[in-house]
């Protein structure tokens, strides 16, 4: 019988970061400091793809044009150190993921990673991470593989640096469109995270703090968004994914891919 072979998680708002709010908040500091005004919708829109071309993407659309190089550049190397501080308030494990992460490495599955961040910022997250227990076998950013998503690039390569395959037996898990994308792209099955994530974009004690009416009904358009993607699944947070397991592996043997 086919057996999961890998996992590959994504960070902000997944793993880390509940409600993933460092990338907002350092966008939004970032086009205030040149008199734009950008809304948490806006920032989120492009979440999850390489931190260089989310400023283009945004830019673009706040200027109604192409922006030049030379300005993506620059806004680039300011939103550096900006990510980094907002890192350090902002990446706290989110509950459950250490756990899950065990519970994988105990059916001999290997635990990779990828990220839209740069690799000084994934280091910030890796060394607080591992103090909190949760450490991958692979943290992969898009200047290691030549581009992020939704290319499938990053993917790859965790496939390799893991010594894992077939793709199909592998799972990427996320909370943004973008890593739905990046799955199906590299032929991997993909999982969507509605709850701790882009979706709702809340911090846990925002989201609990809404009726129980209110939470669902942001839940529930969040599951939806991910599902109309093109994730085989949906959860509330990685806690809630090792159950799967079973159903995935049950499609492979039936043959089954993704």
């Amino acid at each position: 019988m086919l057996r999961t072979t890998a996992v590959i998680f994504d960070w902000a708002g997944t793993t880390v970061d509940f409600g993933s709010l460092a990338p907002v908040r350092a966008l939004q500091k970032l086009f205030a400091g040149r008199g734009i005004e950008v809304t948490e919708q806006e920032a989120r829109h492009d979440m999850g793809i390489h931190k260089k071309d989310h400023i283009r993407a945004l830019l673009s659309r706040k200027t109604a044009g192409q922006p030049s190089e030379t300005i993506v550049e620059a806004l680039f190397a300011e939103f550096i150190p900006m990510q980094t501080e907002s890192l350090v308030d902002c990446s706290a494990v989110i509950p459950g993921v250490a756990e899950t992460a065990q519970k994988l490495r105990a059916r001999g599955i290997r635990i990779g990673s990828t990220t839209g961040y740069t690799r000084p910022m994934l280091e910030v997250l890796l060394a607080r991470a591992a103090k909190e227990g949760y450490a991958p076998d692979c943290a992969l950013c898009p200047d290691d593989a030549g581009a992020g998503r939704p290319w499938p690039w990053m993917c790859y390569l965790a496939a390799i640096e893991m010594r894992t395959y077939p793709m199909y037996t592998m799972v990427k898990i996320g909370d943004t469109i973008s890593d739905i994308e990046e799955g199906l792209n590299a032929g991997m099955w993909t999982v969507g995270v509605a709850r701790t994530g882009n979706m709702i974009g809340l911090t846990e004690q925002q989201l609990t703090g809404l009726t129980i009416a209110e939470q669902a009904a942001r839940l529930s358009a969040g599951h939806r968004k991910l599902s109309a993607a093109g994730a085989h699944y949906t959860i509330d947070g990685v806690a809630d994914f090792y159950p799967l397991l079973e159903q995935i592996e049950e499609r492979l043997a039936r043959g089954e891919r993704p």
